[in-house]
């Protein structure tokens, strides 16, 4: 789980996509709001419809959440768009030489720290759910963010 700035996009796009049903959700006006290449969002879009959060349809321009916003966690878009190599939050450098003494012993050492970490972010990101982010981002608004109901 090596967190990467597809986690952040993937959470930017999901609220756009809520904050703005009913209105062009384009991969353009998305990628104008990340500030970022219309194929980076496609790319991510297409992460999260292969994890099932988001609907597209092919040659429409836009999007919707397959779900509740209170349904889709953070750890829901955090697997979406880490791929395989990135699911380790910590990864341990490589051949660490074992005639040394903490060479021999630093991995031992390091990975149950590293997995008590990444269990304790998981369950964090498992808590947090978009409904959370919306929220947030209302709060900070001068006038509140309409939310749809699905």
């Amino acid at each position: 789980m090596s967190i990467n700035t597809r986690f952040s996009v993937g959470i930017h796009i999901l609220a756009f996509l809520e904050i703005n049903t009913g209105s062009s959700t384009s991969s353009e006006n998305i990628a104008k709001s990340v500030n970022t290449n219309p194929a980076v969002i496609r790319k991510i879009m297409g992460m999260l419809k292969k994890a099932d959060l988001i609907h597209v349809r092919p040659g429409i321009a836009g999007a919707s959440l397959t779900r509740s916003i209170s349904e889709i966690t953070l750890f829901d878009i955090c697997e979406a768009v880490n791929t395989e190599k990135d699911r380790e939050l910590f990864n341990m450098h490589k051949n660490p030489d074992p005639d040394c003494n903490v060479g021999k012993y630093i991995e031992d050492t390091l990975e149950p720290i590293f997995g008590t970490a990444q269990r304790a972010l998981e369950k964090t990101l498992q808590n947090v759910t978009i409904a959370d982010i919306i929220n947030d981002i209302s709060n900070q608004q001068d006038q509140p963010v309409a939310i749809s109901k699905m």
